[in-house]
């Protein structure tokens, strides 16, 4: 695989697994909506536990600085297999919402589906510094 498409795929993940924070909701993101607790306060999301994250500032942080979500997984103690599955179940929703509407064919789902996990495992190792 090239380099240039394991950058754009990286890069789609990124952009995938923190779309509501840094595009302000305006595509699906890979992170599940923070929930609230009684005393209202937030708890860290799902992916944030899984690189052992304590807020999207932090993570971005430390994807600026050059680290690939295994390298931030590894330093704090995080599950990069979750991180992985995490980002797979919520590729495949987005696969299988964009074949329900129409937006793609059962052809181009199946072909797409059969990358996903591939793709997320090569991303989650390469860092864009």
């Amino acid at each position: 695989m090239n380099i240039k498409r394991v950058m754009i795929v990286g890069t789609m993940v990124v952009i995938l697994s923190f779309g509501n924070t840094a595009l302000s909701g305006s595509i699906t993101s890979a992170c599940p909506a923070p929930k609230w607790s009684s005393t209202d306060a937030p708890e860290k999301d799902d992916f944030l536990k899984a690189l052992n994250q304590s807020s999207d500032e932090e993570l971005v942080q430390s994807l600026y600085e050059g680290k690939s979500l295994h390298d931030i997984a590894s330093e704090q103690g995080g599950d990069i297999e979750n991180v992985i599955e995490l980002q797979v179940a919520q590729l495949s929703k987005q696969l299988d919402d964009r074949l329900r509407s129409g937006s793609i064919t059962a052809e181009q789902h199946a072909a797409h589906k059969a990358e996903i996990r591939e793709l997320v495992e090569q991303s989650v190792y390469t860092s864009f510094g």
